[in-house]
C-alpha cells in the first residue's frame, strides 16, 4: 500500500524582514553622485536664514555708534499682521512697555518682493532698520545713520 502524502500548505511561511539593504548604486547603476555644491558654499542656508543675517548686520553696524540698541530686541518675521486698506508695512518698532523691551521688528516678504538682488535687500533691510531705530528713539533717519540714504 501506498502510503498517504500529507497536504501541502498553501502558503508559504512567513519569514522574519531581511535587513534593509544598503544601496551602493542609484539605480541606474551610475554610482553615487558627487557633492552638490562645493564645500565652502553653505547648502542649509535658507533665505529666511540669509535674511536674518543681513538684519543682524545692520544691528551690529548700528549698535558700534547707538550702545543702547543692545537692550532692544530685533526679530524678523514672515509678513505683517492684516491690516485693511493700507500698504503693507516693511517694519514696524514697538516702545518698551512694563516687563518688555523695545522691539524692532522687520518684516521678511515684503522687503524680499520689494528688492531684486542680494545687495539691494542688504541696503532696503538696512534702511529699514534704521527708519524704525529712529522711530524708536525719536531721530531722524539721518541722526541715526549718516550714511542714510546715500547708497
Amino acid at each position: 500500500m501506498d502510503s498517504p502524502v500529507p497536504p501541502r500548505p498553501s502558503h508559504r511561511p512567513v519569514e522574519p524582514p531581511a535587513e534593509p539593504r544598503v544601496r551602493r548604486r542609484d539605480r541606474h547603476g551610475r554610482g553615487m553622485r558627487g557633492p552638490v555644491a562645493p564645500p565652502q558654499v553653505p547648502l542649509s542656508a535658507s533665505r529666511a536664514d540669509t535674511f536674518r543675517d543681513l538684519v543682524l548686520d545692520s544691528v551690529e553696524r548700528l549698535e558700534r555708534r547707538w550702545p543702547q540698541l543692545a537692550d532692544v530686541d530685533f526679530m524678523v518675521m514672515e509678513v505683517p499682521p492684516p491690516v485693511s486698506g493700507e500698504t503693507v508695512p516693511l517694519g514696524g518698532a514697538l516702545p518698551a512697555e512694563k516687563n518688555e523691551p523695545a522691539r524692532v521688528v522687520i518684516y521678511r516678504r515684503p522687503v524680499e518682493i520689494r528688492s531684486k538682488s542680494r545687495d539691494e535687500r542688504a541696503v532696503l533691510v538696512h534702511e529699514v532698520v534704521v527708519e524704525q531705530v529712529a522711530e524708536l528713539l525719536g531721530l531722524s533717519p539721518e541722526s541715526v545713520d549718516p550714511r542714510y540714504g546715500q547708497d
